[in-house]
């Protein structure tokens, strides 16, 4: 193939001959572009035809498409510049610009590649499932590891797209064989870098978070909603966001909620007098959390939990099928456990006593029977 196109560039040029050498160059360079993005065009027209009915197909091929017409072209122009007699300056430039446009183009394939596997592997896998913990482990884990990946990929890139131009690759050879110093200042400037790629490749393999896990961190209680290469944002519950470096969460302690499963267990503390009855309590939790469609019908319970100088604990727990729905469902019964008190049972509300025990009873009649009572008719 590569003959023909020699023989069919060298027809070319020779029917331009009456034209200077570099337009000639131009007009050869041109007709090898507008050819290879026909030629592209051309054959994703009728794959897209051909694989209509597979919109698996179709996609990737919208995915790909950028990449396939960089290569067409890089393809084109390296089989017909050694058919041209370009003048010793662009010859150079092009002997330099092509494999660096290689370089780029195999990188831009491994990216492409990486996010396409991902993709395809997650498709299984539903964020919105009722028990969603296995697709947020393989959600999470993919991720962490795309984006380790990719940067990996990037900087191999760049160093190998970068060493493929001379100058450059000298200058980068002289700086590192005479500058032990300018080395061990990149190294200590790299170092948090290294340590969060290092963290995300820990976080993916070990996974103390995911996707939507409930945590509670530096006391703020939320959701995990992306983790990149660098940080974790976790969308906090009133919408706001923090943004924590990846290597916080391998190196300081903090809350998972949702660690081994979606469900959780919620608490409800009630500080209530010593008059408060629990029976009553207990039979009205059990009916609001029966009532409520939060609810995930497994666990329900109410204890005092301890005893203060003016109050008792009283603790409710409730279970739901998610960490949101547990906090719902705890604000839900909280405040018709407190508007059933007010109504049926204010005694059991705290208060502050200034009071003294009336005796019982018989105790009372005793006291009234050995007082003296006043004679008759005196006044």
């Amino acid at each position: 193939m590569e003959p023909a196109i020699e023989n069919a560039v060298r027809e070319v040029t020779d029917a331009l001959s009456f034209l200077p050498g570099w337009a000639v160059a131009a007009i050869v360079l041109a007709l090898a572009l507008v050819a290879s993005l026909a030629v592209h065009w051309l054959l994703g027209r009728l794959t897209r035809r051909a694989f209509a009915h597979r919109p698996g197909v179709v996609s990737l091929i919208a995915q790909t498409r950028a990449l396939t017409r960089l290569a067409f072209v890089i393809i084109a122009l390296a089989l017909v510049l050694p058919a041209l007699d370009l003048p010793p300056r662009a010859a150079g430039l092009f002997a330099t610009a092509l494999p660096f446009c290689f370089v780029v183009l195999l990188g831009w394939i491994a990216l492409t590649a990486v996010d396409i596997g991902v993709s395809v592997y997650l498709m299984r896998y539903r964020l919105d499932a009722e028990d969603n913990l296995l697709a947020r482990k393989h959600v999470t884990q993919m991720r962490v590891l795309k984006r380790v990946i990719s940067t990996i990929v990037i900087l191999f890139t760049a160093g190998a797209a970068l060493m493929t131009i001379g100058a450059v690759r000298q200058i980068g050879v002289s700086l590192f064989a005479s500058a032990g110093v300018a080395g061990l200042a990149v190294g200590l400037a790299a170092r948090p870098v290294l340590a969060n790629l290092i963290a995300g490749i820990q976080l993916a393999m070990t996974q103390p978070i995911r996707i939507e896990d409930a945590v509670i961190v530096e006391n703020e209680w939320g959701w995990i909603e992306e983790i990149t290469s660098t940080f974790v944002v976790v969308r906090l519950w009133d919408l706001r966001r923090m943004i924590v470096p990846l290597a916080y969460f391998m190196e300081k302690p903090f809350q998972n909620w949702t660690r081994e499963g979606s469900a959780i267990i919620g608490n409800v503390l009630l500080y209530l007098d010593y008059a408060a009855p629990i029976e009553a309590i207990r039979a009205e939790a059990e009916a609001i959390v029966a009532a409520s469609r939060l609810w995930d019908r497994k666990v329900v319970n109410v204890q005092v939990t301890d005893t203060k100088e003016r109050v008792i604990e009283v603790r409710v727990l409730v279970s739901a099928a998610n960490a949101s729905a547990a906090f719902d469902l705890r604000c839900e019964v909280r405040e018709k456990l407190i508007a059933f008190l007010r109504k049926e049972h204010p005694e059991s509300l705290p208060r502050s006593r200034n009071e003294t025990v009336e005796p019982q009873v018989a105790d009372r009649r005793e006291l009234e029977a050995q007082s003296p009572r006043p004679a008759a008719g005196a006044h």
